[in-house]
């Protein structure tokens, strides 16, 4: 049986020696990609290549440290300091840059000195699958890559008499650092390394394979003194090799997390020294991955936005595992994944599971199989199932245990290829672990502030989380969990102040922590009461029971009042060691954080539609644009572009379990879908424009359509879903109880 899925595709025509097809005429959505979105402001992303959810990014390094360049490269840089194959996307804390290589005129008799190279903005161009830049020295560097090989061309000045690569396994920034390395070589042309750190993943490795296109005359490697070696091992192990009288060199740098042997076999994954068929294979994996959504819209820029957008949510997680399914985690245990599945890593399911994870189960119908049984490996080799998987090593980062969320929507949505019970057991020792406050938390029914900081949000979450495992043990005929979680999904209640509104952080004796002030914002997690941002922000984090969220509030119209204050209240923040996350202000919505993201879709579920078109709109227009500084806040891994996709397509899953998808206002004239089933589902917007942004009326394949969401099971049946626009609000739509999404409080 052979794994359907475009690497693997690729990977088969290789080992069967058959040419990958090129670019075919009429696809273009690869133009709508900017990789450079993301690139400024406080985006965290990378513009260099990659292909769909690959383990290798080969893009450039500024050489600065620094929460804006924690994925390497910032849009303010002028300068490039080596140009690394593994980066993370959009995060809040840097790690990776491994493996850089650097182009130069000459052998550096100090390797260890600063070699960085300045460039200007004009000359540099990145698309999807590709990036070009000319250095100050005159270099031209260009860059391409498959699954697991990056692939360089580089092309020297004329008459230059030495062309030197600068193979740099010291090469850190931020968080990482190297503890062990090797560099070999084994012939004329090719040489194999290992570099192991420690940084935010507190132990990772990766092994690589480098091959010229033209031998190498000489070979040097130095770690503290310059040595004229065939082998080196060394912390951080510096090498360098040149070659006489060449104006283009090509390099193809292989990677493995099992063995150099493995690396050295992933260097088939390019047969030949053509860098244009890679670079437009590159640009069809692309195309294909794109033409999951195809949209209208007679906006040229809001193309951009959604594509680049779509892009930024098929980078992570990025493969782990060789093209047979074997991988070495960080333990140095070897293990294979079954059923010709590959083994993924990078989760930051903090952010994702909101809205990322749901949009997989619609775009990704091959790929999502194996992330869903990529975190339950990491439930078999670490005894829990991963908070912050990186290099399958648990960084332990933010609160929740937000793999519940993702594999209890699988299998509410009878997702195959997973074992239901053996998620569920899994699902279940997470919300009864010794760590993480949650032994608290089960005995008080929240999380006391002098137990542990960060006590709201974590209530808030775990809840949320039950609430998910609540839903499975139903579908199951597990009885006694399900009247279990259903109630301990209720434990938010325990946190809420009616007199002020807000979910406030309470002590083991049951009383608020004072004083309080809603705009306070303090960023260490041991101190704070809120993660990554203030009351505000955190106050409506019930997604599960926002109809049960809206009966504690003393007065019947409470939570739709509360809204509409957090909206247009001040947009400032108190507190000397504020959350730099919390960004995007709108109000006290901080769009540029992940809790506000499912905010502005409340309104639907108390009967005022309305406002949440009017929010949603609002918040794409502000939020959302064409440029380097393009996102609010971290992108975090694609959600911050999930958001997006979803939204101006007109939907958000606001419980992001059991597929209920609920209306916005969509941005796009027409989306067609193709579902994981092979059917369409078409979204169509009429009378849209800037103006237009609420809904007149809806139509379900022809008929009359009230209800102010859909359902996953409905959209893959296919059909068209038509919106009637208007410039002027229906407060009519949507305002029957019988047309609100679901809420546990019905």
């Amino acid at each position: 049986m052979i794994h359907k899925t475009a690497w693997g595709t690729a990977m088969l025509l290789t080992a069967l020696n058959i040419a990958t097809p090129l670019l075919s005429s009429g696809q273009q959505l690869t133009k709508y990609v900017d990789p450079l979105i993301g690139t400024g402001g406080h985006g965290h992303t990378y513009p260099g290549s990659t292909r769909p959810f690959a383990l290798v990014q080969l893009s450039p390094d500024n050489g600065k440290g620094g929460w804006d360049w924690v994925s390497g490269y910032h849009i303010s840089s002028d300068s490039i300091a080596g140009f690394s194959h593994m980066h993370l996307s959009g995060t809040g804390i840097g790690d990776w840059l491994d493996i850089a290589l650097m182009p130069m005129l000459k052998i550096n008799d100090n390797p260890t000195a600063d070699i960085k190279q300045k460039f200007d903005r004009k000359d540099e161009k990145a698309s999807a699958g590709y990036y070009r830049v000319q250095l100050e020295n005159g270099i031209q560097v260009e860059l391409t890559s498959t699954e697991r090989v990056g692939f360089h061309r580089y092309t020297f000045p004329k008459n230059t008499p030495k062309a030197v690569v600068q193979i740099d396994l010291k090469h850190q920034y931020n968080w990482d650092k190297p503890t062990n390395s090797y560099l070999t070589r084994i012939n004329d042309s090719t040489l194999v390394g290992l570099r192991e750190s420690s940084g935010w993943a507190g132990k990772q490795h990766i092994y690589f394979a480098i091959r010229t296109s033209k031998p190498i005359d000489n070979f040097t490697a130095v770690s503290t003194s310059q040595q004229e070696v065939q082998t080196l091992q060394a912390q951080g192990v510096i090498g360098q090799i040149a070659f006489n009288n060449t104006e283009n060199l090509l390099l193809k740098v292989a990677l493995s997390t099992t063995s150099h042997d493995k690396a050295l076999l992933a260097l088939s994954e390019i047969p030949s020294w053509n860098f244009e068929d890679t670079q437009k294979n590159s640009n069809i994996a692309w195309e294909n991955e794109l033409g999951k959504i195809k949209i209208e819209s007679r906006d040229e820029r809001l193309k951009t936005i959604f594509y680049s957008a779509l892009y930024h949510t098929a980078v992570a997680p990025t493969l782990y595992s060789d093209a047979d399914g074997v991988y070495k985690n960080y333990k140095g245990e070897t293990h294979r994944m079954t059923n010709q599945g590959q083994r993924y890593t990078f989760f930051s399911l903090w952010d994702t599971f909101r809205a990322l994870k749901p949009l997989f189960t619609i775009t990704q119908p091959d790929r999502h199989t194996d992330f869903l049984n990529s975190m339950l490996a990491f439930y078999d080799e670490n005894g829990l199932l991963p908070v912050w998987d990186l290099s399958t090593f648990e960084t332990n980062t933010m609160t929740g245990y937000h793999a519940i969320p993702v594999l209890a929507d699988a299998i509410l949505k009878d997702w195959p290829g997973v074992d239901a019970e053996r998620a569920y057991e899994a699902m279940r020792k997470s919300a009864f672990q010794t760590i993480r406050e949650v032994p608290a938390y089960n005995e008080y029914g929240y999380v006391p502030q002098d137990v542990n900081g960060g006590s709201v949000t974590k209530t808030l979450e775990y809840a949320f989380d039950d609430y998910c495992i609540s839903l499975v043990a139903e579908k199951l005929g597990k009885t006694a969990d399900y009247t279990l979680f259903t109630k301990r999904a209720k434990n938010y209640t325990h946190l809420f102040d009616p007199t002020t509104g807000f979910m406030r952080a309470k002590y083991k004796n049951g009383q608020f922590v004072e004083p309080f002030d809603p705009f306070y914002s303090e960023h260490d997690f041991d101190k704070s009461q809120y993660i990554e941002g203030n009351a505000w922000q955190h106050a409506f984090f019930v997604p599960h029971d926002i109809r049960g969220l809206a009966k504690l509030f003393p007065k019947k119209n409470g939570l739709s009042a509360m809204l509409d204050t957090l909206f247009t209240a001040p947009s400032y923040m108190t507190g000397e060691n504020q959350s730099p996350d919390a960004s995007g202000f709108i109000g006290q919505y901080a769009h540029g954080n992940e809790p506000s993201h499912h905010i502005a879709y409340m309104y639907s579920y108390i009967g005022e539609a309305w406002k949440t078109q009017e929010k949603v709109r609002m918040i794409v227009d502000s939020m959302y644009h064409d440029r380097p500084d393009g996102y609010a806040g971290n992108e975090d891994a694609g959600q911050m572009s999930a958001w997006a996709v979803w939204s101006m397509m007109g939907l958000y899953p606001v419980s992001p379990v059991g597929g209920e998808y609920v209306f916005g206002s969509p941005t796009l004239d027409k989306s067609t879908i193709a579902m994981p089933n092979g059917k369409q589902f078409t979204i169509t917007a009429r009378n849209n424009g800037p103006k237009q942004v609420y809904i007149k009326s809806a139509k379900l394949n022809g008929k009359v359509y009230n209800k102010t969401f859909i359902t996953h099971a409905d959209m893959l049946k296919g059909g068209e879903l038509v919106f009637e626009m208007s410039d002027k609000p229906n407060k009519k739509f949507g305002s029957s109880r019988d047309s609100w999404p679901t809420s546990m409080e019905n």
